[in-house]
């Protein structure tokens, strides 16, 4: 699949801000699986000092400054990407997910550093005793990770209720797994955690899932159950959307799960960053000298070409 992306975040303030630092991570990576035609990452005000790097997760990220005084700041991508579709493994055909739990440990040695990495608890996927029972319920004793782990998706899709107003960026997971509420970052922070608390490898993942206009065909590739969005589309469209990788073993290796809408993630979803979570690769973070309160406006478009 072909796309056309783009993705704008608005900040208007309530009078001038003096002067402002971001971090943006917006510019998409090339990937096996996906291929950057174009990209091209836009402010207004311009930045008056621009940096580009590459992160210790291996995604790009710029920093910039702004030192005009401005009363609003306009972010806008605008990208062509490929991304082939994605033959998962079989799931039943996966290792127990206790043998790759104890590779992953390795008595204080693990055989895949890398990999070892995302086992470890980050600040907003702290798991708790209620979090890792819910997580048993699916990992039982040998049974194959990617057939516990693609049920478990399955689960949080039909057990928790998506709605914008029930969290903020901030909600701890505890919260989110109390009230069974929250968007696809709660989902895929509340999957890493129990994923994590059980000993396995999960990051975070940042990016775009495929518009589908109001009276348009559903994706036809494992389609959810139930399509909670009006006009046949995915939850997560129009707007940044996350899900979460889950490490599988060095044969099968990293499998993009996606519980906002139970899928398998394939051809229909474009991957910006990785990270631990969400506070690693949040597409625009800034801080300013000034401006007061603050409202943010955010439109994404993910559209086929062709």
């Amino acid at each position: 699949m072909r796309y056309r992306l783009r993705h704008t975040t608005s900040y208007t303030y309530s009078w001038a801000v003096d002067i402002s630092h971001h971090m943006l991570h917006l510019a998409l990576p090339e990937l096996p699986r996906q291929r950057v035609k174009a990209c091209l990452v836009t402010t207004n005000p311009q930045a008056g000092r621009l940096a580009a790097q590459i992160d210790h997760f291996g995604n790009r990220v710029a920093h910039l400054t702004i030192d005009a005084p401005h009363t609003r700041f306009d972010v806008e991508l605008r990208a062509e990407v490929e991304v082939d579709a994605f033959q998962a493994p079989d799931a039943a055909s996966t290792p127990p997910w206790e043998g790759i739990r104890d590779r992953l440990a390795g008595d204080g040695f693990p055989d895949f550093i890398a990999e070892s990495e995302f086992v470890q608890v980050s600040p907003l996927t702290m798991a708790t005793p209620e979090i890792e029972a819910y997580a048993l319920e699916s990992f039982t004793p040998g049974r194959p990770l990617l057939a516990a782990a693609r049920e478990l998706t399955s689960r949080i899709f039909r057990d928790f209720r998506y709605d914008p107003a029930a969290t903020d960026v901030s909600t701890p997971v505890a919260t989110v797994m109390e009230a069974r509420a929250g968007v696809c970052q709660d989902f895929a922070h509340v999957e890493i955690a129990m994923l994590r608390g059980l000993g396995l490898a999960a990051r975070y993942v940042s990016g775009y899932i495929r518009t589908v206009r109001p009276g348009g065909e559903p994706p036809a590739k494992e389609a959810p159950a139930k399509l909670p969005a009006e006009g046949g589309g995915l939850r997560g469209a129009d707007a940044s959307h996350a899900w979460l990788s889950v490490w599988c073993g060095p044969d099968c290796g990293w499998v993009d799960l996606d519980p906002t809408n139970d899928l398998v993630c394939s051809d229909e979803h474009v991957t910006a960053a990785y990270g631990r979570d969400y506070g690693d690769i949040s597409p625009v973070r800034g801080v300013v000298l000034g401006g007061g309160p603050h409202r943010v406006g955010v439109a994404v478009e993910l559209l086929p070409l062709g």
